[in-house]
């Protein structure tokens, strides 16, 4: 009796090179696994720290930048501006002049609540609600930049209003 070609047992050398060529995928796939795992597992600690200093890093930037506000102080709150920002500002004082004019609210919150911020490790958001001394209520979405020294510096803020809170 005559098989055909395709059902007749495979020849002991398509075999064995068969068995070797799984046995090398097998062994460069367990490499590949190790070595991405080291790359992953070195970088790990510094990406958590990063990411864990981060939030408390941010708020307080920003939490620092209202409480000069707040106390009038220009040249604190400007110094916690990133560069773009001061450029485009020039000077300490037309920056309060600015809020003063404009962003009211920041200048006496009645309360503050962070919201938890995001971030990629050199650009971050924080979110903020902000209740003023008339009882409005508005969003602030800071923009906050990583520097080269890896101080996190504000570089923009959008004000929302959300209107007047009720407390029953």
């Amino acid at each position: 009796m005559q098989y055909p070609p395709s059902l007749l047992p495979a020849s002991r050398p398509q075999q064995h090179r068969r068995r070797a060529r799984n046995a090398a995928a097998g062994w460069s796939l367990v490499f590949a696994a190790v070595v991405l795992g080291g790359v992953f597992a070195a970088d790990l600690p510094q990406n958590l720290a990063q990411r864990s200093a981060a939030p408390q890093a941010l708020q307080q930037v920003v939490q620092q930048q209202l409480q000069a506000l707040s106390h009038q102080n220009a040249g604190e709150a400007f110094a916690l501006a990133d560069t773009d920002l001061r450029t485009q500002f020039g000077t300490p004082e037309a920056f309060l002049e600015t809020v003063r004019d404009q962003y009211p609210m920041l200048m006496h919150p009645a309360s503050l609540l962070f919201l938890k911020p995001e971030t990629d490790g050199s650009i971050a958001m924080q979110k903020v609600r902000l209740t003023d001394d008339e009882g409005s209520s508005w969003s602030l979405t800071y923009l906050l930049n990583r520097q080269h020294d890896n101080q996190w510096r504000i570089s923009g803020c959008v004000v929302t209003p959300e209107g007047r809170q009720v407390l029953t």
